[in-house]
């Protein structure tokens, strides 16, 4: 169902990490406005709803305000100035999580044309443990995979090797300063 070429490798690690995480039917508030990987979810039987687009920076009214068991943030975290304050204002005990990691032979993520497709972060897997560590995050499982392209050259033959996704499962702790 998901093959192994871009994007769908990705959900394909993706979804296998959440399945064996989160019980199907868990309420999940999946962090970003809706998208083919949230639409994945729910054809894998997990009842998604998403953020609608606001700045999650400044409005975390739909992440405070949300039931739901579980949030997933699939490659949103390095797109915040300040994903510590999401991380710190999310109320379900669990979370899973994706960023891309720093690669050191490539610079951050910047698209050209949309102000908004930029990467601020991107982390190294110690700084995101740390992240979370600091906002009250237990990680009991974690993965990582590369993302290789079929382009010629030293970079692209790199990122056969070199880990690009970097996936968490963690619990909140509990009595951790909120």
């Amino acid at each position: 169902m998901y093959e192994n070429s871009y994007p769908n490798k990705r959900f394909k690690h993706t979804i296998q990490f959440l399945k064996t995480h989160v019980p199907p039917k868990s309420e999940i508030l999946d962090l970003g406005v809706e998208n083919p990987f949230s639409n994945i979810m729910t054809q894998e039987g997990f009842n998604v709803s998403n953020t609608l687009g606001e700045d999650l920076d400044v409005d975390t009214s739909t992440i405070t305000n949300s039931k739901a068991d579980v949030v997933t943030a699939f490659e949103i975290f390095e797109h915040l100035l300040s994903p510590f304050t999401v991380l710190k204002s999310i109320k379900a005990n669990k979370l899973v999580a994706s960023v891309p990691l720093k690669l050191w032979f490539s610079s951050a993520y910047r698209s050209k044309t949309d102000m908004l497709d930029r990467h601020y972060h991107e982390f190294e897997d110690w700084q995101f443990d740390w992240l979370l560590e600091k906002t009250g995050w237990k990680i009991t499982a974690r993965k990582k995979w590369t993302n290789p392209t079929k382009k010629i050259g030293i970079r692209p033959i790199l990122r056969w090797f070199t880990p690009r996704y970097y996936i968490v499962y963690a619990e909140r702790i509990k009595n951790h300063n909120t």
